[in-house]
């Protein structure tokens, strides 16, 4: 679990150090978007890598590594809208924009511990379009809940669907970065 654990901090800090450039770049203007915006622009990067992986070329300077980063952030930044609610405009710091990047990658980092323990790691003997795959699914899950205004019968909610969205991601980037 050691490797696990320093593997997923290495890529999370790609991921948040990207997330802090953009933040300096453009603020926190995400939060005009409502979460069902959040959901189809993960949907637009899932359905690029599925492609990519497929096709085997790129006429676009992004390979799947940075789809998989791209990912992540827009997970993280629908846990953060489904929390906070969208905004007509920017209405917190890049500041108060990263504490809550960080207080929603823990608790998705931590969901991944504990599922990871149950699991123990199968995710690293799975394919990496079987990632790609899966965050399809449940991105369709996602729209489904969205469809019916949040309301589930016996399933999680989208929260759950994000977080395992953003784990798939980061193991993704894990295998990318180490190797199978």
């Amino acid at each position: 679990m050691t490797d696990t654990v320093s593997q997923f901090e290495h890529v999370i800090s790609i991921c948040r150090d990207l997330y802090a450039k953009k933040l300096k770049d453009y603020g926190p203007s995400w939060r005009i978007m409502r979460p069902q915006s959040i959901t189809d622009q993960i949907f637009i990067k899932a359905n690029r890598i599925r492609n990519l992986e497929i096709k085997g070329e790129s006429k676009v300077d992004e390979d799947i590594y940075s789809e998989l980063i791209g990912i992540v952030n827009y997970g993280i930044i629908g846990l953060i809208q489904l929390n906070l609610g969208y905004s007509d405009g920017k209405d917190i710091s890049a500041e108060k924009a990263l504490e809550l990047y960080d207080k929603y990658m823990d608790e998705t980092k931590n969901l991944m511990y504990a599922k990871n323990h149950d699991y123990d790691e199968a995710w690293r003997s799975m394919r990496t379009s079987s990632y790609t795959d899966l965050i399809l699914m449940k991105i369709c899950r996602t729209k489904e809940i969205e469809d019916n205004n949040g309301k589930t019968l016996v399933s999680e909610g989208i929260d759950a669907n994000y977080m395992d969205m953003i784990n798939y991601s980061l193991f993704g980037l894990i295998k990318l970065e180490y190797g199978e």
